[in-house]
């Protein structure tokens, strides 16, 4: 008998490396400041008109990121670790306008897209500049790998714009 049940492959998870030309404190700052992040939130040609952050191990986070189009994307998640200046850990899911965590289904996406991602980030100050990486797992191997690494790298094409 054919097993009917399609499991996805999960990619091997993104790691995409920056050094930004700024000091850690103004890229961690970035990341955890909202009025911050609504600058540079989201890929080319997206806005974030919302962003919530309860910074610290245990706290949510909620984000809104609009399209060209109007079309809005959720997210929240969970800090898991945060280690100033150093390290910063959280869950990654999609979400409604109030916060609640909505299946990948709701938005177009298969059946079998996990409920929750993890989110990796690193800083390291050298010589006044900061090195930084972002670790993204838990995201269904094809296309969606790629969408995602570029969304990613417009992102912090515009994060670098807004520390200069």
């Amino acid at each position: 008998m054919e097993n009917k049940t399609a499991t996805k492959t999960i990619s091997k998870p993104l790691l995409i490396s920056r050094t930004f030309n700024a000091p850690v404190k103004l890229v961690w700052k970035a990341w955890t400041d909202p009025q911050h992040l609504m600058k540079w939130w989201g890929p080319k040609n997206f806005t974030s008109p919302y962003c919530k952050i309860d910074f610290r191990v245990g706290g949510k986070y909620h984000f809104c990121m609009r399209s060209s189009e109007g079309q809005e994307f959720w997210s929240t998640g969970t800090y898991r670790e945060i280690v100033p200046f150093k390290r910063i850990v959280w869950t990654d899911s999609f979400a409604d306008e109030k916060g609640n965590v909505i299946h990948a289904s709701a938005l177009g996406m298969g059946e079998d897209f996990p409920m929750e991602l993890l989110i990796t980030l690193t800083f390291e100050e050298i010589n006044g500049k900061t090195k930084f990486a972002l670790l993204h797992e838990g995201i269904p191997a094809g296309e969606l790998t790629d969408m995602t690494n570029a969304g990613w790298n417009e992102s912090l094409d515009k994060l670098a714009e807004t520390l200069n």
